[in-house]
Order: C-alpha cells, then structure tokens, then sequence
C-alpha cells in the first residue's frame, strides 16, 4: 500500500515545536499498517524537522538557544539579507538538521523511542503555515 498527502502546518513561533500527534492523527492510513514507513519532507528551506526528546521542553528550548548563538542574523559574510535578517541564518538551521525523517511504523502507529518525538523548527521570527508531503507505505 502507497498513501501520499500534504499536511498543513498552522504558523508557529520561533523554536522548536511537537507535532509528532498532530501528524500521527493527520497522516490517513497510518492505524491500518501493521508494518511500513513514514517519510515525512517539509517543503521550506527555512524551517526544519528533527527526532528527539519529546518530554522536557527544556530540551527544546536549548537546542534553540544553541543555534541562535551559533548562527546569529548579524554576520558580516551573510550577502542572502533581502528577506530579513532571520532569513538566511534559518536557511542554515534548516540545512543542518534537515527537512526529512523516515520513520518506522508498527502495528498502526509510530514506532518511536519511549523520549522521541517528531519536532517543527521554525527558524523564522514569522515563518508562517508550513507544508508537509507524507508519504506511507506498508502493508
């Protein structure tokens, strides 16, 4: 079995945001696999999507905090500045970790680590609604 859809992502603030049962319950078919993958592309260049601690929202704070640090908006060799000075530092972020994830699935749901989480970056300071393709196959 092939599903493909688009999901839409209502626009969030800067940071690192959960969306792992907003996907889950978005995704149609994902209850009816007893065995497959989810392969999930975000189709921006300035947000990203990532794996990781779903339970301590510290964590996702401070990744946040980390990579603003790290990639401030005011370098000096920055020429991409048309749309802003967030711009081309999220389009970094975004490189770095990636639009993509290929998860497992398991008797109808999301075979992740018992910590594990589907998170949203959002690198823009108004990035706004962000889009999803899902692709599931399995049977």
């Amino acid at each position: 079995m092939w599903h493909q859809q688009e999901l839409r992502l209502a626009p969030r603030p800067r940071g690192f945001h959960l969306i792992t049962d907003e996907v889950s319950s978005a995704v149609s078919g994902l209850r009816d696999l007893s065995v497959g993958l989810l392969h999930l592309q975000l189709l921006h260049t300035s947000a990203s999507l990532t794996l990781n601690e779903n339970a301590d929202p510290d964590v996702r704070h401070d990744l946040d905090a980390f990579l603003r640090e790290r990639i401030p908006g005011d370098l000096p060799y920055f020429r991409h500045t048309l749309e802003g000075p967030d711009d081309m530092p999220a389009h970094v972020c975004a490189s770095l970790l990636g639009t993509q994830l290929t998860l497992a699935v398991r008797n109808g749901r999301l075979s992740l680590g018992t910590w594990q989480g589907i998170w949203l970056g959002e690198h823009r300071d108004h990035g706004g609604a962000r889009r999803l393709i899902a692709t599931l196959q399995g049977e």
